[in-house]
């Protein structure tokens, strides 16, 4: 969006459905009036193909009125129903849509065969072209409107809706080659033209309603932009590497999962912050980000992997097997809750000792306590790491094996 239509548009919600409804509503009545004048002249001057045109402009007012309805819905703020927002129903319209052209292109498509085969074909009048000619005119003048406020309030309904009123541009412009090619001896000419307003209208339709169907499967967004993604997260400090991205589209916008993995050593709510910075950095370099979901990962995904298939015991299980065979050696009571690693498939263990009395006296003078906690949980295949923190020895680091 250029700076123009950003101060022209109001990015309020109330704003945006004033400007879409102004636009949809000049495109409905453009749309009415010209398929009631395509059809009327089209009949009385021997034209199917500008007949066919004109169903093709009433199809763009059933679009418009589905336009105005889905919008306001669209628009509408999150609830518990709709956590996310309404803007998929704008998609659900736009597959609508598709596949009301692409059911409206094989009836045309198929009248004019018919007419080959069955009608004799008269000669259009010039009134043909010179509606046809002014349905060029009108219909490209409602489509660069339309594209415009579509893009400005960045709304995919809108900009489909658009590309429906320039495909009856095209078609009209097939109406007058058609039409003239007629009137110069070829009357088929006119049934070909409608075959090709046929062939415009389904290809518009095909595309409209696979791309959305695309977004009702929350299909990716684009590679490169994942990737450029993934290199804004990784320059975040304290970030070690993404390991994960998924994402899915949600209107106009993208929602995106991302996984970050951080030293394991930091704390979880510097681990938070780490992820809320990166959260941060990615909002403001893609703004077709709405909402970003981080996990902070404290090992590469892989491993991860791994240490969930292992199913390592949980903290309360961890305790009792320490405090059954450490018992005798450590005063439970007079220590801190231990601090737990899962890394590596492994659950690394830090002691933290208020004072040497959190020692049984039996075990002080022991020359390596460490060591002879390590032997004692030697037959726990889970069993990682063990530290000892004493109260007085926070300056000179731990006491470990």
């Amino acid at each position: 969006m250029n700076a123009s239509e950003d101060t022209a548009l109001d990015h309020a919600p109330e704003s945006e459905l004033q400007s879409a409804r102004r636009v949809t509503l000049v495109g409905l009545v453009l749309d009415a009036l010209l398929g009631v004048v395509k059809v009327i002249i089209g009949f009385f001057y021997n034209s199917y193909a500008l007949i066919a045109d004109g169903v093709h402009s009433f199809s763009d007012v059933a679009s418009d009125i589905m336009v105005l309805v889905l919008f306001r819905i669209s628009r509408e703020e999150p609830d518990e129903d709709h956590p996310y927002g309404h803007e998929r129903f704008e998609t659900l319209g736009a597959v609508i849509l598709g596949s009301a052209l692409i059911a409206l292109a094989g009836v045309l498509a198929w009248e004019a065969v018919q007419r080959v085969m069955h009608v004799d074909l008269g000669v259009p009048g010039w009134p043909v072209l010179v509606v046809a000619a002014a349905a060029v005119l009108g219909k490209e003048w409602i489509y660069h409107y339309t594209l415009r406020v579509g893009k400005a309030i960045r709304s995919d309904l809108l900009v489909a809706n658009a590309w429906h009123s320039r495909t009856d541009a095209f078609s009209s412009v097939v109406v007058m080659l058609g039409a003239s090619g007629a009137m110069l001896g070829y009357p088929w000419l006119d049934a070909v033209a409608a075959c090709g307003i046929a062939v415009i209208v389904a290809r518009v339709g095909w595309h409209l309603a696979w791309d959305n169907v695309k977004e009702l499967v929350d299909t990716a967004m684009p590679v490169d932009k994942q990737r450029h993604l993934r290199e804004v997260a990784e320059a975040t400090e304290g970030v070690r590497s993404v390991n994960a991205i998924k994402s899915r589209r949600m209107g106009s916008d993208f929602l995106l999962d991302i996984h970050l993995q951080v030293d394991p050593e930091v704390s979880v709510s510097e681990g938070h912050e780490i992820g809320v910075r990166a959260e941060h950095r990615l909002l403001e370099a893609v703004p077709d980000v709405r909402e970003v979901t981080f996990h902070i990962d404290a090992e590469d995904e892989a491993v991860q992997q791994n240490v969930h298939a292992a199913i390592l015991p949980s903290r309360s299980a961890v305790a009792n097997q320490l405090e059954e065979r450490w018992g005798d050696l450590i005063n439970f009571h007079n220590t801190c809750p231990p601090r737990l690693h899962y890394l590596s498939d492994e659950v690394s263990v830090e002691l933290y000792l208020e004072s040497r009395t959190a020692v049984n006296e039996a075990s002080r003078n022991q020359q390596c306590l460490t060591c002879q906690l390590k032997s004692r949980t030697s037959d726990l295949p889970w069993i990682g790491d063990i530290r000892i923190w004493y109260a007085d020895e926070f300056r000179t680091g731990p006491n470990q094996n």
